[in-house]
């Protein structure tokens, strides 16, 4: 709550923390108008987006890290988040998007972009089962092959560049009640669901021939929450474009402090989720004078250096 605050004052207008608690639980009467606009219509809206965003992609990589067995899985990496936004970009270039009634049209497109990648990077790790190096390859593979068609998405389409350039780069300044209100009930739904999984995600850590001796059903487990995970994955993509290595860095940092057990770790990440991309967006806008970073642009900073890191610890099992 108390970052909130910092993150409602904070901006290109400063608004000093007691005039933001005036604004959000008092009365407006001595409070310049322009203030009252941009805290309820511009700072909320984007604060609410970053907290769905946060906890979607964080709670996704934890669950994508669980059903790929890999530490170094998540919707950036792999490609899912990349997929997401090359459905949306191909929708708004054919115009098929505009046939959508509503807002629609972005989430279902962006859904419909990472399931076709979610499904192909597990089909790959499925058969070929050579480890982790296979399915980060494939995941980079798939990644480059997406940027491909989104560049020649771009080469051929001029007109919508800027629109294909925001998804690239990421943003919570888009965020609206309209798009929150249609967005927040699938979040809600798909997080509900995954925090009941703990107990057949702690099984799945043990190994494919563990898990079913217990009882698990392996493959329906796995594409179940690999569905709803690629769903959060779609969502936060059509909210706010591509931000990488949220997912990664999240339940890693989670997990080293309270443990493996995903009874506390979906919770944890959730949170923490929220935290790291409140304070991203906030660092993001308040750095340079007139001058917003992109989000994308900070995680990477932040998420590169510790994959770097992931990959180090991890080049026994690897190499």
């Amino acid at each position: 709550m108390l970052l909130i605050i910092v993150s409602l004052s904070f901006g290109t207008v400063k608004i000093s923390f007691k005039e933001t608690l005036n604004i959000l639980f008092s009365n407006n009467n001595d409070i310049k108008t322009s203030h009252i606009y941009i805290i309820k219509n511009l700072r909320i809206p984007r604060t609410i987006t970053a907290i769905l965003v946060g906890m979607s992609l964080s709670i996704s990589g934890a669950i994508f890290q669980a059903v790929f067995k890999n530490p170094m899985a998540d919707p950036y990496i792999l490609g899912i988040s990349s997929g997401a936004a090359c459905g949306v970009a191909f929708g708004a270039i054919t115009s098929l998007i505009n046939y959508i009634p509503g807002i629609w049209g972005t989430p279902l497109f962006s859904f419909f972009g990472a399931l076709l990648t979610s499904i192909t990077i597990y089909i790959l790790s499925d058969r070929l089962k050579t480890g982790n190096l296979t399915l980060l390859l494939s995941g980079i593979a798939i990644n480059f092959l997406l940027s491909a068609l989104m560049s020649l998405m771009m080469f051929f389409n001029r007109d919508d560049l800027e629109a294909i350039i925001y998804w690239n780069m990421g943003s919570f300044a888009v965020g609206s009640y309209e798009k929150i209100i249609v967005i927040v009930p699938i979040i809600i739904i798909c997080i509900i669901i995954l925090l009941k999984y703990y107990r057949e995600l702690d099984l799945l850590l043990l190994g494919d021939d563990i898990a079913k001796s217990m009882g698990l059903e392996v493959r329906k487990t796995s594409i179940t929450l690999l569905c709803i995970a690629t769903l959060l994955t779609s969502v936060a993509v059509a909210l706010s474009g591509i931000i990488g290595f949220l997912g990664l860095i999240v339940p890693h940092v989670v997990r080293i402090i309270f443990g493996p057990c995903h009874k506390k770790l979906l919770p944890l990440t959730l949170i923490f989720g929220a935290l790291f991309a409140l304070l991203a967006d906030t660092f993001g806008r308040s750095i340079l004078p007139n001058t917003e970073l992109p989000i994308s642009i900070i995680t990477a900073l932040l998420g590169s250096p510790f994959f770097i890191y992931l990959l180090k610890k991890q080049k026994r099992m690897l190499f």
